[in-house]
Order: structure tokens, then sequence, then C-alpha cells
């Protein structure tokens, strides 16, 4: 197969770049990189090792000769564009919440459903939620060995999941604390320095908010397990980088924490603290790839439940190294024509 044309779409924003640099880590071939982004970020250069590549606007003609094309933008633009992408002949990956919940389109971690690359007909790939995607493939290991009852999951998210403007506030409202200046807010509705904010997203009828529904859906389609029975808070917390979760799984049938370590050490990307004292924090894993597993302990107030710590980069398993590994697939399997 001849390398693929490969555009990104949101190329200048946190994870766009970070699609980019991940492509030149994992030596992803290709014969052209299009970087897609407004107008307002036109010109603007990226170097990937010794390639250089100028940003253009996004156009109704941006994905003329493109094999594959990785969305990081909004829902909104991605509802619009990948459409005329896929009509142009491109392969979609796309990590906005546009296409994740159509039955027609397969939303996939690579670790858990990664076959479907190959087994769809679908042009479009949906990447999900970065919650999500550090969540279900520990819970596929305990799905496969033990199945599962229920979960209950608390996530405690960096900024960074909310973008270039998230990250910039935090750090100027934590100056702004120990200088005394008012604090300015933009990217958030509550101060977010020395701060925990219970609401990702909006709030739906349910009192839930989407981020939370997100985690419910999402992780009962990847799974295959649509009668899942799973809850969720979402809080976004003061830290810039990657996400933590602390989740509760009670299983169909007793799974040991000693046992659990040992499938954990077997998984695809997943490393383990079998050890009590010893656990990932979000600092640690920032700019890493793998999905960490921590505080793995009996649940005592269940005959048969686990409970345990997730952290992972939210950027890059939590989305841009997902969307590569599915790129990876693509061409591992000859999906493109």
């Amino acid at each position: 197969m001849k390398d693929p044309r490969i555009a990104i779409v949101g190329a200048t924003g946190v994870v766009g770049s970070e699609m980019l640099s991940i492509l030149g880590e994992r030596k992803v071939p290709y014969s052209e990189i299009r970087l897609l982004a407004s107008a307002d970020s036109a010109g603007e250069v990226y170097a990937l090792g010794s390639d250089e590549f100028q940003v253009e606007e996004l156009t109704d003609r941006s994905f003329e000769g493109v094999d594959i094309a990785l969305f990081a933008t909004s829902a909104s633009l991605a509802e619009k564009y990948v459409p005329i992408a896929v009509e142009a002949g491109a392969k979609v990956v796309d990590n906005s919440t546009a296409f994740r919940l159509d039955p027609h389109v397969p939303l996939v971690v690579p670790e858990v459903n990664g076959d479907l690359v190959m087994q769809t007909s679908s042009q479009i790939i949906a990447n999900p939620n970065c919650t999500t995607a550090q969540l279900v493939p520990v819970l596929n290991v305990i799905a496969k060995e033990v199945g599962i009852e229920r979960v209950v999951v608390s996530t405690y998210q960096a900024v960074s999941g909310a973008g270039k403007a998230a990250l910039d506030e935090l750090f100027e409202h934590t100056r702004a604390v120990f200088t005394q200046k008012e604090l300015e807010r933009k990217a958030f509705q509550h101060p977010i320095a020395f701060n925990c904010i219970p609401q990702i997203d909006l709030f739906l009828d349910s009192g839930y908010t989407k981020e939370e529904q997100k985690v419910i859906d999402e992780s009962r389609k990847i799974l295959g397990l649509p009668e899942l029975r799973i809850t969720c808070t979402a809080v976004r917390v003061p830290v810039f980088h990657a996400h933590a979760e602390s989740v509760n799984v009670e299983t169909t049938r007793e799974l040991t924490p000693e046992r659990f370590s040992e499938l954990l050490q077997a998984a695809d990307g997943i490393t383990p603290f079998p050890r009590a004292d010893e656990f990932p924090m979000q600092v640690d894993a920032a700019g890493d790839d793998s999905i960490y597993v921590g505080r793995i302990r009996k649940d005592e107030s269940v005959p048969c439940g686990l409970n345990m710590w997730i952290v992972a980069d939210n950027i890059r398993k939590g989305a841009a190294l997902n969307a590569v590994q599915i790129v990876e697939l693509l061409l591992d399997r000859s999906c493109l024509t």
C-alpha cells in the first residue's frame, strides 16, 4: 500500500497538535500531512522531525486526495466537514461527540474493540471521550474474566480537557490568588485554582452532565454491554494534565486484587501498581501513553467487588494517541482503497 495522505483538522488545538507529534513518535508512514484549521491560524508552521508543514484554512475543498482525516474539532464543525471528507474519499477518525453514538459508526478503543476497524463498512470511526478511553480497557479485563454487575465512576479531570483557554485560566487564576488580583473567568464558570468544580459540560434534565452521560453511554457501546449498570460523577480539578478516576466495580464472580493485577499486567497499554503503598498520580502520568491502575483492593461491602484508581494522560490516550492507534489499524489491515 502506498503511504497515505493524512489531514489533521483542528491541527493547532491541544489535541490536534498532539496528534501530529504522535504520528512522528510512532513513525506512522505518510506521503503528505495536511494541517487544517481556521483562517486565523493559516500560515502557522509546525515541524515533524525534519519536515515542516504550514497550516491551511479549512474549506470545503481541503480533503481532495486525502486518504485519512483526523478530526480534533467541535461537534458542530465535525458535523459539517466529516461528510465532506467522506465524500472526497477519506477515512475519518473523529474525536468529537458528533458520531460516537451513531449505530452505524464504530466507537473504538483499539485495546478493546479494534477488530471493528477491519469489520466496519463505515468511512467514519469515532474516538471516545477521554474519560471513557482510559476506563473501558480496564473494565474489559474484568468483564472478560468474571463479568460485571455494576460500575461507579468518579472522575478528577485535568483542565487540559477543556482546551488551551482552560490551561491558561488555571495558570492565571493561580497567579491571581497569590498576587491578590481579581479573577477573570472565561473558560470556567467558577474559579479553578485551588478549587474542584463538580460540573463538566452542560446539565441534562436528569441532573447528570453531558460529560457524565458520555461515560455511561460510550462505555456501554464500546464494551458491547448495552444494559451495563454504570453511573458517573465528573469533576474538574486544578491539574494541568492527566485525568484520574476512582472506580468501584461489582463483579459477577469473585476476582481477587492479586489476580486482577496479574490480568492487568498482561493487558496491552495498562500498567498496574499491585502494592497498596504505591500508586499512580496525574503528575506522573502526564506525557505518558500507558493507563495506570493502582489502589486495587477488595470492596468489602459486597460479596464480589473491587475498588481502584485509574490515571492516564487525557490528551494522549484519552484522545490523540487513541486516534493514531486507529490509523495504525487502518494501515496494518489494509482498510484503505
